[in-house]
Formats: C-alpha cells, structure tokens, sequence
C-alpha cells in the first residue's frame, strides 16, 4: 500500500472535542498543513471520522 498525504482544510474552531484530538493525533496543527502516514485501517478509520476537516492524497513511492 502507498503512503497517504493527509492536508487540513478546514479550520477545527467549531468542531466536536473528538474531531479536533482526531486532527492532532494525525500531526495536524493548522490549515494547510500536511503530513505522510502509512495506509493503515487505523489511520484510514481515523481520516473517515474527519473527512470533513482534511483532503487524501495517495503519494508514489
């Protein structure tokens, strides 16, 4: 499986407690910001539950 590119899009002032612990433990801290994470059911279930906040990108090795 390919790395994924996880970018924040959206601001999290407003969302749930949840959702903002969610974007920090994938390493986000702001808009735009971006980090590389192995594709893995669990950082995948973690994108899910913010898929609101962030965009995925499939990165090549």
């Amino acid at each position: 499986m390919s790395p994924l590119k996880v970018t924040q899009v959206r601001s999290t002032i407003g969302a749930i407690e949840k959702h903002k612990r969610t974007v920090r433990a994938l390493g986000l801290r702001r808009i735009r910001d971006s980090r590389v994470h192995e594709d893995t059911p669990q950082i995948r279930g973690m994108i899910a539950k913010v898929r609101h906040l962030v965009r995925v990108e499939e990165v090549e090795d």
